[in-house]
């Protein structure tokens, strides 16, 4: 069978981004007798996939258990067998794009949070004060998927002063350069119709802290109560896990929805470039330091400071790609020996400089 027939043998599964590239992919598998198919929801070592012929519940067992890189995860595409107690998945299709955040174990392990991804969105309350940090490190995963990100800023009727409201997207446009901010109230509807044009097109995972409004805005895009809601606290606006597990849902109009639980740790896995795209523009003044290996710190001829000096970048921005640039070499470190040595070489370069300085110091007191 051509994979131009695979497709259309298969099409009932286009409102879940089944396309001829995916018919593609799926072609070998075909003969086999396997069938097609999207996960929309795993729960502990099971998977529902939705299929042509309906949703089915299937064995995940034949998919490396052990590596949480590979194993199946929400918005897969899989060839699962068409019958048998249990049923399994044989494998997953390559994958498009992949969110990846770094395990909370002392293990160095990534952990696959949604894949097939197109658009990332960023639910950020207006019901607590922004933590602009958290929402670059947000952005930074989301740019090494491979996905665009979206920052949506929820309950935005919360701030009923156009002018305040316009200066917290600012804020948020300022840390989030090529990035779209939308300011959104599922309560009254306000910006919900430039949200729905966004993930109409492809595939779009929801991502926030608990009590960022995840769950109530996947309620608005959906058109009725599918995600339970919880009470946000109002001593802190922060709100508990209303979605427990990750979950794939078709919108009516147009495009596919993962909703995730809140994610309280989010850790940096391997994200060197996306840091770079957040922090795009000290990367662009980097490449006018005089020194091609400059940190930044206090060497002359530093564009990035000069920059600061002069008000052209916020000192906060510096200080947040500092961190997660060391953070991300930490993680890469545990895993790349080379890496390692080379961290360890350049400490004690620094070490014996600041030896160095302090004995100069000595030496002038003296």
């Amino acid at each position: 069978m051509t994979s131009t027939s695979v497709f259309s043998t298969y099409s009932a599964l286009a409102p879940y981004g089944w396309d001829e590239a995916w018919a593609d992919e799926f072609a070998p598998y075909e003969p086999e007798g396997l069938l097609p198919g999207r996960v929309i929801r795993v729960d502990r070592g099971q998977c529902d996939v939705v299929t042509a012929d309906g949703i089915v519940r299937a064995d995940t067992a034949f998919v490396t258990p052990h590596d949480p890189m590979r194993v199946v995860c929400t918005g897969d595409w899989v060839a699962v067998e068409p019958g048998g107690n249990p049923r399994y998945v044989r494998t997953y299709l390559p994958r498009r794009t992949a969110f990846v955040r770094s395990t909370s174990s002392k293990r160095s392990e990534g952990q696959i949070l949604a894949a097939n991804v197109d658009h990332a969105i960023v639910a950020v309350s207006l019901a607590m004060e922004l933590d602009l940090g958290r929402i670059e490190r947000f952005l930074a995963l989301a740019w090494e998927s491979g996905a665009q990100p979206v920052v949506v800023l929820t309950k935005a009727d919360l701030v009923p002063d156009a002018v305040t409201l316009a200066h917290l997207v600012q804020d948020v446009e300022t840390s989030a350069p090529g990035v779209p901010v939308l300011p959104v109230s599922a309560m009254d509807g306000d910006g919900l119709d430039v949200l729905v044009a966004v993930v109409s097109g492809g595939t779009s995972v929801l991502l926030g802290q608990s009590g960022a409004g995840k769950s109530t805005l996947a309620n608005a895009l959906l058109g009725e109560d599918v995600m339970e809601v919880q009470a946000t606290r109002d001593a802190d606006g922060k709100g508990r896990h209303t979605t427990t597990t990750r979950n794939l849902l078709a919108l009516p109009g147009g495009g596919v929805l993962i909703d995730t639980p809140g994610l309280r740790g989010v850790g940096l896995w391997d994200a060197e470039s996306g840091v770079g795209q957040v922090f795009s523009e000290i990367e662009g003044l980097a490449e006018r330091c005089r020194f091609h290996d400059c940190a930044h710190e206090s060497e002359p001829g530093c564009a990035v400071l000069a920059a600061i000096d002069s008000g052209e970048l916020p000192e906060r921005r510096l200080e947040s790609y500092r961190k997660l640039m060391r953070e991300n070499q930490r993680i890469v470190a545990k895993t790349d020996a080379r890496l390692r040595a080379e961290l360890k070489r350049d400490w004690k370069r620094k070490g014996a400089v600041g030896k160095a300085a302090m004995e100069a110091k000595r030496g002038r007191w003296q």
